[in-house]
């Protein structure tokens, strides 16, 4: 049988087409890529140190020989990393046996191989690994999936700004909205969690097996070592992280995933709206011919990618919560609980990106149905109770609330019972005039211009 067919976890079953904008960032030839990238940088930073003479900074060719290792490395390139770790059984030493490798025939780079790796623990180079696969998905997939979900929902806010709904607070008719203003809340909110997630800056380390520059003291009593690794922590685009164990503390990865968890959440909240629309009959969604919504049922159109994006959202939250939860503790001064943990990254954003993609293209199949909507506010006139006694208290009639709940609280309200309700009360003219002209379509208060303003 073909592997998407026997695979264990179905991003590389089911979903496997739909996660590929991350294989490249959090597989394992993806962590593999990143570790060289980081040695052969480490590598090119040492040789232009001031006080390593026996590292003369490189030649032109054999630094474009070094940056050619990592820019190009391949997946036979990784396979080779494999095969050198069946021997070591350690898998960060097979990428120093590997690039060594892949410099020991070159006359000018072979005298510098025991410079790979140098003054390292596995830790320096893997917390920098990750830190540029976190980078790298933020900015090249989970950003760029959530603006479109953002721009989707913005178009619908524009374009159903002075479409008038009516709302729903605990489950019950409320005051009238528009779909656009609906759609624009959801709008705002992700645009706050945009910025928290872009904001966040991604840590990385590089300070010796205890985080105390240990080796590098020793050997070169002389250099100043930290602004040496501060200097090359934040050429990689990171922040510096001076203070660590042998592990860097990974509190910037729980925030990155608890600020893609919020997303997540919001998004579920969204899916789970839109789901309830469609079951009142406010969304219609667009038939594809051979599809069918039920093994028995024929007329059903099910609202499936909403339920996907709200499933597949739930199992990337639950990875996010775990890995900010356990990825900051370590014991002591390390343990390896964080290194498995690492790993399973990609399975969180996986489900994060299979969400993403459900819910765009439900979207996407949405048709409004507006004489559902309008027939719904049509037959909910009590909500203009609170449009009446708010307009009562303005002008100093007795008890308005009492009296509003008196006439609508569990009754079905008609507008004739309304307009001689108004017709009683002792308004200016104008006042009345304005209650009595205000129907449930028109109550919307500034939803059209909230709406049009996201």
């Amino acid at each position: 049988m073909s592997l998407p067919l026997t695979a264990l976890s179905p991003l590389d079953g089911r979903y496997a087409s739909k996660v590929d904008a991350l294989r490249p960032i959090f597989s394992e030839y993806g962590l593999m890529h990143r570790r060289v990238q980081v040695e052969v940088a480490w590598l090119i930073a040492l040789s232009d140190a001031t006080g390593i003479t026996e590292l003369p900074p490189f030649p032109t060719a054999a630094r474009a020989t070094l940056r050619k290792i990592a820019d190009d490395f391949s997946v036979d390139d990784a396979q080779r990393i494999k095969d050198i770790e069946a021997t070591t059984n350690h898998d960060v030493k097979a990428v120093e046996y590997f690039i060594k490798e892949r410099i020991g025939n070159d006359p000018a780079l072979k005298q510098a191989q025991e410079f790979v790796h140098f003054a390292c623990t596995s830790e320096d180079i893997n917390n920098l690994a990750y830190a540029l696969m976190l980078r790298d998905a933020r900015a090249h997939v989970l950003l760029a999936e959530l603006d479109k979900v953002a721009a989707r929902l913005r178009e619908l806010a524009h374009t159903y700004a002075d479409l008038p709904m009516l709302a729903r607070t605990h489950g019950q008719t409320a005051s009238p909205t528009t779909l656009g203003k609906e759609m624009a809340n959801v709008v705002a909110r992700l645009e706050r969690q945009r910025a928290g997630l872009a904001a966040i800056s991604i840590p990385g380390k590089l300070n010796g097996a205890v985080g105390n520059f240990n080796a590098h003291a020793i050997a070169y009593p002389e250099i100043d070592w930290r602004t040496f690794s501060r200097r090359f922590v934040e050429s990689l685009g990171l922040e510096w992280q001076p203070y660590t164990t042998q592990i860097e503390p990974h509190d910037g990865i729980a925030e990155l995933c608890d600020a893609q968890r919020r997303i997540d959440t919001i998004l579920i909240d969204l899916a789970r709206d839109v789901w309830a629309y469609i079951s009142l009959g406010y969304f219609k969604q667009k038939l594809k011919a051979g599809e069918v919504g039920s093994s028995t049922m024929p007329h059903k159109v099910n609202p499936i990618d909403f339920e996907n994006a709200e499933g597949n959202f739930g199992v990337a939250n639950a990875l996010l919560e775990h890995f900010s939860r356990k990825l900051p503790i370590s014991r002591w001064q390390r343990d390896l609980t964080d290194s498995t943990t690492l790993r399973a990254l990609g399975e969180a954003f996986g489900h994060a990106l299979i969400g993403f993609a459900s819910l765009e293209k439900g979207l996407g199949k949405l048709e409004i149905n507006a004489d559902r909507i309008a027939a719904d506010l049509d037959h909910s006139w009590e909500v203009l109770a609170e449009a009446i006694q708010t307009v009562m208290r303005r002008h100093g009639l007795p008890e308005p609330y009492e009296q509003l709940k008196a006439l609508t609280r569990g009754k079905g309200i008609t507008h004739e019972t309304l307009q001689h309700f108004i017709g009683t009360l002792d308004l200016p003219d104008a006042a009345r005039q304005r209650l009595l002209a205000l129907t449930p379509a028109t109550y919307t208060g500034l939803a059209a211009e909230l709406a049009r303003d996201v």
